[in-house]
């Protein structure tokens, strides 16, 4: 029997974050798992595990009150600001597939958005798998928010939450970005491309989209992280240990 702990972590820094997903992953038992919510102070960019810090100009990053951190998981660059984040630990002897709980969470997420404003009903999983080795040797392979992986969440066939995933030992780390407001384009002003800022902004554009877009109005993010709390309680039908 699996003990489900919930865990809201509010504002923190990028590094205190980023360590906090690792020791999860580090204390989670055998039987037990754990759900996190957070967010970010100051704003931060994330890289994925493998992607180099040459990718952000960092000076811009510094002037502009920016973190840069690194990710225990894979993937491409991400600007934090007006979002909820999420994180699910579990340990790899439940026997689930890693795609099994990707889709699962991606679902209990859906599950906690709809309550949240039926308006969100129109909600989709994206059901193709990119050849990301094509994509990451493009100008806009940097951009996590670029492109959908299989069973990421859009809207109107635009990605609302990026999320990566990566087994660590025995356990599966997986975390990923709730967009609420649209200050997350800004990453276009601080990735080192060949590209102008404008023209990765309309990638931004074309392909993403927030929360407050859809629904026209300001995110409460403490009613929307109750919504997903029990999204997720519904979608895996458990009962979080305080």
């Amino acid at each position: 029997m699996i003990s489900w702990h919930l865990v809201e972590s509010g504002l923190n820094s990028g590094s205190y974050n980023m360590e906090f997903d690792s020791k999860l992953v580090q204390n989670c038992k055998d039987d037990e798992a754990y759900f996190r919510l957070y967010r970010w102070q100051p704003y931060c960019i994330s890289l994925g595990a493998n992607q180099s810090f040459d990718d952000i100009n960092k000076l811009k990053a510094d002037e502009d009150g920016i973190d840069i951190v690194k990710r225990p998981t894979g993937g491409r660059a991400i600007l934090h600001a007006e979002e909820i984040t999420y994180s699910v630990v579990m340990p790899i002897s439940l026997k689930l597939t890693p795609r099994f709980i990707y889709e699962k969470i991606s679902r209990a997420l859906i599950k906690g958005l709809v309550t949240y404003n039926q308006k969100l009903s129109l909600l989709e999983l994206e059901n193709i798998q990119p050849d990301f080795s094509k994509i990451l040797k493009t100008e806009t392979g940097k951009l996590c928010f670029a492109s959908s992986a299989k069973s990421e969440v859009k809207y109107n066939g635009k990605k609302l939450i990026g999320s990566a995933q990566r087994k660590i030992g025995g356990k599966i780390l997986q975390h990923g970005s709730i967009l609420c407001g649209d200050f997350h384009k800004k990453l276009a002003m601080y990735i080192n491309s060949g590209k102008q800022p404008s023209n990765l902004f309309d990638v931004f554009e074309q392909k993403t989209s927030e929360l407050e877009t859809i629904l026209n109005e300001k995110i409460d993010y403490t009613k929307l992280a109750g919504c997903l709390i029990d999204g997720f309680r519904e979608e895996w039908e458990i009962v979080f240990v305080q």
